[in-house]
C-alpha cells in the first residue's frame, strides 16, 4: 500500500468533477471589488466568499496596513512567544477582549489555529470533551490533538446534550462542551442558551466558535453568545478575522482565571509565526468599523440574507433551515451540484460547491455566503439565474418546498 492510496478515493471524486469541465477549485484571476473578480476571463459575481461585511476593499483597512508594512516590514519571523510580538499585537488583544467585555484575548494566525490550539490544550487525559456532531473540521482536528476522551451529541440537540452530560457528571475530569455560533454548511445556528444551560447544571465548560456570527449577529455584533443574551456565562469564545473582519487571523476571548496558561501551553500558538504587521493593523481598522458602523452593515447584509433567500424559496429550491448569512441549497446528488455549479460559473456567478463527506447527513450543497457590500440587483440577477439552470437541471418541484428540517 502507498503512502497517499488511502487518500485516492478523494482524488477520484475530484477527477470525475473535472471530468465534466468543472473544476471547483478555481484561480481568480483578479479580484475587483468585495462582490466581483475576474475567472476564466469572465467578470463574475462572488456569491461564496464569506465577505459578511465587504471590508476587504474598505480604504481604512488598506491603508492601515499599507502604513504597517512601511514601517514594521512584511513579517515578523517568529511566534508570539519568540520575536514576534509587536506593541500592534498585544493592541489587538487588547481591544478584542474590551470589545467583547472580557478580561484575556490570545491573537493567532488563522482561525484553525485558535480551535485546534485551543481545544486541545483546554482538556487533555481524564477529561471529557463533548462536541457537536456537525462541527467544523478544526473541531474535530483538536479532537486528534489531545488526549481527553470524545464525545460527540446530536446536532443542535440540547436533550442530546444533557443525556451525555448526566452520563458523566459522577466522572473526574473537566467537561468542555463545543459548539458554534452559525454552522458554516447549511448556515443553522445554535439553541446557544438551552446548551449553556444544560452544561452549566453539570458543571462543564462552554466553548463557542464564532467565525460566522461575528459581526452578524448581536446588538453590538458580538455574535450569538450577545444575540442569546449568554455572552458573561460562556467560558471562552472562539472566531476568526478571515469574514467579517476580512483579513485573516483567529482569536480567544475569555474570563476564565488561569487563562494566560495558554500562552505557554498552547502548541500552535508557540510554535507558528505571528500575523505581520500590515494584517494586524487591518483587523483593527475592521474592528473600528464594526464598532461605529456595525448596526448599518448588519442590517444590509441581512436585507441581502432576506432577497436572497426568499427569493430562492419562493422559486421552490430546498434550503438551509433559517436565514442567515450562509445560504445553503440541497441539491439531488453530486453530478447535479457540480453541473449546476458549472452552469452558475457559465453565467458568471461564483457559489461554493460542498458534497460529502464535508457536509452534514451526506448532503450535496451549493454554498452561499453574502455581503453587506452586495447590491439588490446582483442578488436578485443570481436568483433568476439559479432559477432557471434548477429548472434546466429537473430539479425545481412544482410546489414551492420547505427549509431542511
Amino acid at each position: 500500500m502507498g503512502i497517499l492510496d488511502r487518500h485516492l478515493h478523494l482524488l477520484e471524486t475530484h477527477r470525475a468533477m473535472q471530468a465534466t469541465g468543472a473544476d471547483p477549485l478555481v484561480v481568480m484571476e483578479r479580484v475587483l471589488s468585495p462582490t466581483e473578480a475576474v475567472i476564466n476571463g469572465r467578470r463574475t459575481l462572488l456569491v461564496g466568499t464569506n465577505n459578511y461585511f465587504g471590508l476587504t476593499f474598505d480604504k481604512a483597512c488598506i491603508e492601515a496596513a499599507i502604513e504597517a508594512t512601511r514601517a514594521e516590514g512584511t513579517g515578523t519571523t517568529g511566534s508570539r512567544t519568540a520575536n514576534g510580538t509587536y506593541a500592534q499585537h498585544a493592541a489587538l488583544e487588547a481591544e478584542m477582549a474590551e470589545f467583547y467585555g472580557k478580561k484575556h484575548c490570545m491573537v493567532m494566525t488563522t482561525g484553525y489555529q485558535a480551535n485546534l490550539g485551543i481545544i486541545s490544550t483546554l482538556v487533555g487525559e481524564g477529561d471529557y470533551l463533548v462536541i457537536d456532531a456537525d462541527s467544523h473540521a478544526s473541531i474535530y482536528d483538536a479532537c486528534k490533538q489531545t488526549q481527553a476522551t470524545i464525545i460527540r451529541f446530536r446536532h443542535n440537540d440540547p436533550a442530546s446534550l444533557e443525556a451525555r452530560l448526566r452520563r458523566l457528571k459522577d466522572e473526574p475530569g473537566n467537561k468542555l462542551v463545543v459548539v458554534e455560533g452559525i454552522y458554516s454548511m447549511l448556515g443553522d445556528t445554535a439553541p446557544l442558551k438551552a446548551f449553556v444551560e444544560v452544561t452549566k447544571r453539570y458543571g462543564g465548560y462552554i466553548l463557542v466558535d464564532e467565525a460566522h456570527s461575528l459581526g452578524a449577529l448581536g446588538e453590538r455584533g458580538r455574535g450569538l453568545v450577545e444575540e442569546a443574551g449568554v455572552l458573561e456565562e460562556v467560558d471562552f469564545v472562539v472566531g476568526t478575522f478571515s469574514k467579517t473582519l476580512g483579513a485573516i487571523g483567529g482569536f480567544c476571548v475569555s474570563d476564565v482565571e488561569g487563562f494566560e496558561a495558554l500562552r505557554v501551553a498552547t502548541r500552535a500558538y508557540m510554535f507558528t509565526a505571528s500575523l505581520p504587521p500590515s494584517i494586524v493593523a487591518s483587523v483593527r481598522a475592521a474592528l473600528k468599523i464594526v464598532r461605529k458602523d456595525g448596526a448599518a452593515l448588519r442590517k444590509r447584509l441581512w436585507d441581502n440574507v432576506a432577497t436572497l433567500y426568499d427569493g430562492l424559496a419562493k422559486a421552490g429550491f430546498r434550503l438551509g433551515p433559517e436565514h442567515g448569512p450562509v445560504v445553503a441549497v440541497v441539491m439531488p446528488d453530486q453530478m447535479t451540484t457540480v453541473g449546476v455549479w458549472q452552469a452558475l460559473m457559465e453565467a458568471g456567478i461564483y457559489v461554493n460547491v460542498a458534497v460529502p463527506p464535508a457536509t452534514p447527513g451526506g448532503l450535496c450543497l451549493l454554498r452561499c455566503s453574502l455581503s453587506a457590500a452586495h447590491s439588490r440587483g446582483q442578488l436578485q440577477h443570481m436568483v433568476e439565474v439559479l432559477t432557471e439552470v434548477g429548472h434546466r437541471f429537473g430539479m425545481l418541484p412544482q410546489e414551492r418546498s420547505a427549509a431542511v428540517a
